[in-house]
């Protein structure tokens, strides 16, 4: 059995490969059965979590097991670890454990850009990226691998790691303007793609301030009673997901609109899924407003996983 560490996968993985894994997976049939999150503790404002994700294809089964503890840093831990175990469909034996922590890096910045190849406009420009986190490179960079953006504007609470961000991503796409601005009318009114990945548990920007034709991407929130976005842009958007499932058991984005009578879960138009067996532009006209709320799935871990499993077995 391999042992896969984070710096295999690292070395291993593309964007490019993982989005035509990711199509290829995601159009094929597969199992997957609703994830199990575990609440560690029951006090108000503790979030400590444990969680299993099971999937299988026609190739192989997998499980992803991850903790979250969200207060960790101020103790010198990571906030999330995971690990992923590969089993052979055929036979059932033991393939491979995988860096889970890594994997979910990867595999999260690659559905979105999957998502926005399929519901942004082919001419985008403007990418406005909310998060300074452990994803922020990783999500830039898979944006920029399926859209030609000329400006990128990040916009995050932590200045300085805001900066180091930008000194980053700066080096590596000297062809792009990329600028640290705020969450104003101006910025969103302006841009083609917003992506968001934050902790925020309240609404990023006002709906009412995006413009037609503007792609929406929310991954940051796991929390029913918390949301990246506010009502209104739900309700002027086509909204779609990663899993109907598990983002309306997760979702403050689609289940606080639901509360309030807004929104219905048979306006969701179609899960990433549908997307990518169709596999062509999702959208009705340029004009049309889109949403995609990503909360994780395990058969994106299944497939990156794979991915990297078959390219160093």
């Amino acid at each position: 059995m391999h042992i896969i560490d984070a710096t295999q996968v690292d070395n291993v993985l593309s964007f490019e490969s993982l989005l035509t894994a990711m199509q290829q997976g995601f159009a094929q049939h597969f199992g997957m059965p609703k994830r199990n999150v575990y609440q560690l503790n029951s006090e108000v404002n503790n979030h400590d979590a444990f969680a299993v994700l099971p999937a299988w294809n026609q190739d192989v089964i997998g499980v992803k097991a991850f903790s979250y503890f969200p207060e960790n840093s101020q103790a010198g831990y990571q906030s999330l670890y995971s690990k992923i175990m590969l089993f052979s469909r055929a036979h059932g034996e033991p393939l491979a454990l995988v860096d889970g922590t890594r994997i979910t890096l990867w595999r999260t910045a690659a559905v979105s850009a999957l998502a926005s190849r399929y519901l942004s406009r082919e001419n985008s420009e403007h990418l406005v990226f909310f998060g300074s986190g452990n994803l922020a490179e990783y999500m830039v960079r898979a944006h920029l691998a399926v859209r030609n953006f000329k400006r990128i504007t990040l916009i995050a609470r932590n200045q300085h790691k805001v900066a180091a961000l930008q000194t980053t991503l700066q080096k590596h796409f000297p062809q792009v303007q990329i600028s640290i601005g705020e969450s104003t009318e101006a910025v969103i009114s302006r841009a083609d793609v917003i992506s968001c990945a934050t902790g925020s548990p309240t609404p990023l920007f006002d709906g009412r301030w995006l413009t037609p034709g503007t792609h929406v991407d929310l991954i940051g929130n796991h929390h029913s009673a918390q949301r990246e976005c506010d009502s209104s842009t739900i309700t002027r958007s086509r909204v779609f997901v990663d899993s109907k499932t598990n983002v309306l058991n997760e979702a403050g984005e689609l289940l606080l609109p639901i509360q309030e009578g807004v929104f219905s879960e048979h306006q969701v138009c179609a899960e990433l899924a549908d997307l990518a067996k169709q596999n062509k532009p999702a959208r009705l006209n340029e004009q049309e407003i889109t949403v995609f709320k990503s909360v994780g799935t395990a058969l994106s871990d299944l497939i990156a996983a794979y991915l990297v499993y078959q390219t160093i077995k």
